[in-house]
């Protein structure tokens, strides 16, 4: 008999906790981009790299995400049963 283990999932104050932290972080740091006493286009220039540096960040999670997922024997085992499939299909056999 087989067991199937499913990935293991974050708790729900961890991702709350999580939430918290970046609206508060990004929302700190466009305050203070709109308060330093700067001129327009350096103000422009730092949301515009903060803007960058959030997108990057959410890309890389995504990025390491994928890897631990397909690096997981379950995603391997999925990748050898699709190969299987894709091996054993003939488009050009005539059904009979």
């Amino acid at each position: 008999m087989t067991s199937i283990t499913t990935a293991p999932k974050p708790s729900t104050p961890f991702f709350v906790q999580s939430a918290i932290a970046f609206v508060v972080s990004s929302g700190s740091l466009l305050i203070g981009a709109f308060y330093l006493p700067m001129d327009p286009w350096q103000r422009g220039f730092m949301i515009v790299g903060t803007l960058f540096l959030v997108t990057s960040c959410f890309n890389l999670a995504k990025v390491v995400r994928d890897q631990q997922e397909a690096a997981s024997l379950r995603g391997r085992v999925d990748e050898a049963r699709l190969d299987k499939l894709m091996i054993e299909h003939d488009p050009l056999r005539t059904v009979s």
